[in-house]
C-alpha cells in the first residue's frame, strides 16, 4: 500500500462524513450562546449611550482610519474561508489550503491592526464607562479572533496532513462557519463604535 493511500485512509481527529455532524450543531449552539453574551454587551452600550453625557464617546466620534480598512480586511478573510470550503467540496485539496492560509493571514493582520488601534486611544479600561465597555467588547471579539486563528492552524495542518476530501469535510465547515460568526459579530461592534456615533 502506498504512503498516499495510506494517509487517505487515516481516521479524522474530528469530525463525521456528514455535513451536518454532532460538531456542527455544537458550532451552532456555541454560536448562538457567544452571540447572546454579545447582544448583552452591546445593549449595555446603547443603555449608556441615551443617557446624559458631557463627553461620549470621549474625545468625539471615533476615527475610521484604521477601523475602516480594517473591517474590510476581515470581510476579505470571511471571504476567503468561503472560497476554501468551497474548493474542499470540489475536491480541489491546493485551493483549500491557500484558502485557508489567505483567511489566517488575514486575520492576524486584523488583529495586530486592532491592537494598534487600542494602544493610540486617549482612554483606558478604567477611564468611564465608555472606555470599559469599549475595551471589554472589542477585547470580548479580539479573543474570539485568536481563537478562530488557532482553529484555522489546526484546519490547515490537517488539511495539509490529507485528513479532508470532498465527502470527508465537516471540520472545514465548522471552521468556516465560526468564522464568518466572528465577522458578523465586528460588523455589529463597527456599526455600534464607529458608524453611529457619527449619526448622532
Amino acid at each position: 500500500m502506498s504512503d498516499a493511500l495510506a494517509l487517505e485512509r487515516r481516521p479524522l481527529p474530528v469530525g463525521s462524513l456528514r455535513r451536518h455532524a454532532s460538531g456542527w450543531w455544537a458550532m451552532l449552539c456555541l454560536i448562538v450562546s457567544e452571540g447572546a453574551i454579545f447582544a448583552y454587551l452591546l445593549f449595555a452600550y446603547y443603555y449608556f449611550t441615551v443617557q446624559p453625557h458631557s463627553d461620549w464617546p470621549p474625545g468625539g466620534p471615533p476615527s475610521l482610519t484604521l477601523a475602516l480598512p480594517n473591517t474590510l480586511i476581515l470581510f476579505a478573510s470571511s471571504v476567503t474561508a468561503w472560497w476554501a470550503e468551497r474548493a474542499i467540496k470540489g475536491g480541489r485539496r491546493d485551493a483549500l489550503l491557500l484558502g485557508l492560509l489567505l483567511t489566517f493571514v488575514l486575520g492576524a493582520i486584523f488583529l495586530g491592526i486592532q491592537i494598534e488601534e487600542w494602544r493610540e486611544k486617549s482612554y483606558s479600561l478604567d477611564t468611564g464607562p465608555y472606555g470599559s465597555l469599549y475595551f471589554t467588547i472589542t477585547g470580548f471579539h479580539m479573543a474570539h479572533v485568536a481563537v478562530g486563528l488557532v482553529m484555522l492552524a489546526l484546519l490547515w495542518l490537517w488539511s495539509w496532513l490529507g485528513y479532508f476530501d470532498r465527502l470527508r469535510c465537516a471540520p472545514i465547515s465548522i471552521g468556516a462557519l465560526y468564522w464568518h460568526f466572528v465577522d458578523a459579530v465586528w460588523i455589529a461592534v463597527f456599526l455600534t463604535f464607529y458608524v453611529t456615533p457619527l449619526l448622532r
